[in-house]
């Protein structure tokens, strides 16, 4: 059992990107489900779908790839964890990168990055960085 499911999620996508994979398959939840489509959103994968039955449920994940095979996902730095939680304002949240990559947040309007809540002016436990 996985105590920690995004980082598990995270390191899938991490790892399955290093070998040249093209799709990889994670266990559902919602909360996955959102994240998923935040990254499909912002291009650092290109498709998900939802996979099996309600018991055994599963996310297939489309990797993206840029030019030259290189892979979108270059690192992934998990912010907020089980042992230390992480709330940030809106005025607080920045760009990770210089501007090349994005933090993820949830929020009480749901999971977004860092420039929508800013944008919305809205603060939340920021969960993870992305470059």
């Amino acid at each position: 059992m996985v105590r920690d499911p995004l980082s598990d999620f995270l390191v899938r996508l991490k790892n399955a990107q290093a070998v040249g994979k093209e799709t990889t398959i994670t266990p559902y939840t919602s909360f996955l489900w959102e994240v998923a489509k935040v990254l499909e959103r912002t291009g650092y994968i290109s498709k998900i779908d939802r996979r099996g039955k309600r018991v055994r449920r599963t996310l297939e994940i489309a990797l993206a790839y840029g030019d030259g095979g290189r892979g979108r996902i270059d690192g992934v730095k998990r912010i907020s964890k089980l042992s230390r939680r992480v709330y940030k304002k809106s005025t607080e949240l920045h760009t990770p990168r210089n501007g090349m990559g994005l933090q993820i947040v949830s929020t009480s309007k749901g999971v977004m990055t860092d420039r929508e809540a800013r944008k919305a002016k809205l603060g939340g436990e920021v969960l993870f960085s992305i470059w």
